[in-house]
């Protein structure tokens, strides 16, 4: 597929990634085939080299460099993934490569990117000082920069995953995957599109990230500030010129997804499809549990990385759990005097709670000089079961906050 940048060949791009990168499983889901009313597949690009889909773009850029070219080394700026792919296929190839990423990324990603031979260099806390410094490296070594998403060769690479599920799957008809720059869809899409134009291809971002729909509203890339959200990974400021072409042309729909769904949807592949995936690498299946109406089935949903920090899992499970009624907090307000604490445990104990953490705090200048605050952490059997532990101990005269 020609386009003003270059060439979209995936199938090209298959012949250089056939001793390099995985061909990726396509598992069924019983559990999203329930909701969504018809097969569901999910496309194990967390099962890739190096944990995400970026290995497969990444190695096709540089493997298309000259000899020259790769003399001169490669550079890139990246928070994890692209990081990652850019020093395994530059190791891979014979190639130095630098790697500018933000102060306070996560350390697995770090050190992966240094294990696979790379240079790791900080240059500041964002990712856009991380590209800045980059360019500014290019400019100055004479090394090719390797952008994350923005370039043919990238697309091409990515574009794989396309045909494989094309293959794997020729029945298919919505395939729906997560969306940051839009490499990974726009190759993706491309791919599809050309041998199957009737199915459906559907982007995903972050509500808290969501770059394209303001974008396509507006008929060219537009600039915005992300917030904060777990999905980091797919926490782009601004569309590429060549991916949002691509999208804007090809993908069938860009919709946005919220934190909950997000996090609902990584305990669900770690609990039912025993699949360990980063927040932006559960977007697609966050999709489902947030539009299934938009999808037609079958549905191949890709779960495009695994490179999650167990801190950060830790965290977005606990609020996955929180999200399906099994993780309660609570404060709750008591007399202070003997005895209090061990009857409100008592209490928790003939609900079948079970208390995971207790913070008791007698001194605050909130509280009365008699009352006492304990914070609560309990785990619980689902959004019924917290009502009632809510219900019962109000009925019992505590005065509850719910965090």
């Amino acid at each position: 597929m020609p386009t003003d940048g270059g060439t979209i060949d995936s199938a090209a791009a298959r012949a250089l990634l056939a001793e390099v990168a995985v061909r990726t499983p396509l598992v069924h889901s019983r559990v999203l085939s329930e909701l969504v009313g018809g097969p569901v597949y999910l496309k194990c690009e967390n099962l890739q080299r190096t944990g995400s889909f970026k290995i497969r773009g990444a190695y096709v850029r540089i493997a298309r460099l000259s000899e020259e070219e790769r003399a001169r080394g490669v550079v890139a700026a990246s928070a994890g993934n692209h990081a990652q792919g850019v020093a395994l296929a530059a190791s891979m190839l014979g190639c130095a490569a630098t790697v500018y990423m933000p102060e306070g990324a996560p350390l697995p990603k770090v050190a992966a990117t240094r294990n696979y031979g790379a240079e790791v260099v900080f240059p500041g806390p964002t990712v856009d000082e991380c590209l800045v410094a980059a360019e500014k490296h290019a400019q100055e070594h004479g090394a090719v920069l390797i952008h994350p998403f923005d370039h043919p060769d990238v697309v091409s690479g990515q574009g794989t995953i396309g045909l494989e599920i094309l293959e794997d799957l020729p029945d298919v008809r919505t395939v729906v995957g997560a969306v940051g720059g839009g490499g990974l869809m726009a190759g993706v899409a491309a791919a599809i599109k050309e041998r199957a134009p009737d199915v459906k291809v559907i982007g995903v971002q972050a509500k808290r990230a969501a770059a394209f729909p303001p974008s396509l509203a507006a008929g060219r890339p537009v600039r915005i500030e992300p917030q904060v959200t777990m999905a980091d990974g797919i926490s782009v400021g601004r569309p590429g010129e060549l991916t949002y072409r691509l999208v804007s042309e090809l993908v069938d729909a860009v919709v946005t997804v919220n934190e909950e769904s997000i996090s609902q949807a990584l305990l669900l592949c770690l609990e039912r499809a025993k699949q360990v995936v980063e927040p932006a690498g559960a977007a697609g299946v966050a999709a489902l549990l947030e539009h299934s109406y938009a999808v037609r089935t079958p549905v191949v949903a890709v779960l495009s990385g695994g490179n999650v920090d167990p801190l950060l899992l830790s965290k977005v499970l606990r609020h996955g759990l929180a999200g399906t009624g099994r993780y309660l907090v609570l404060r709750v307000r008591l007399k202070d005097r003997p005895g209090a604490l061990v009857t409100l445990l008592g209490e928790l104990a003939g609900l079948g709670v079970n208390v995971l953490d207790v913070m008791h705090e007698r001194v605050a200048a909130r509280l009365h000089v008699e009352e006492a605050e304990v914070l609560l952490h309990l785990e619980t059997r689902g959004n019924d079961h917290c009502d009632e532990v809510v219900r019962r101990l109000r009925g019992r005269g505590y005065t509850l906050t719910l965090s």
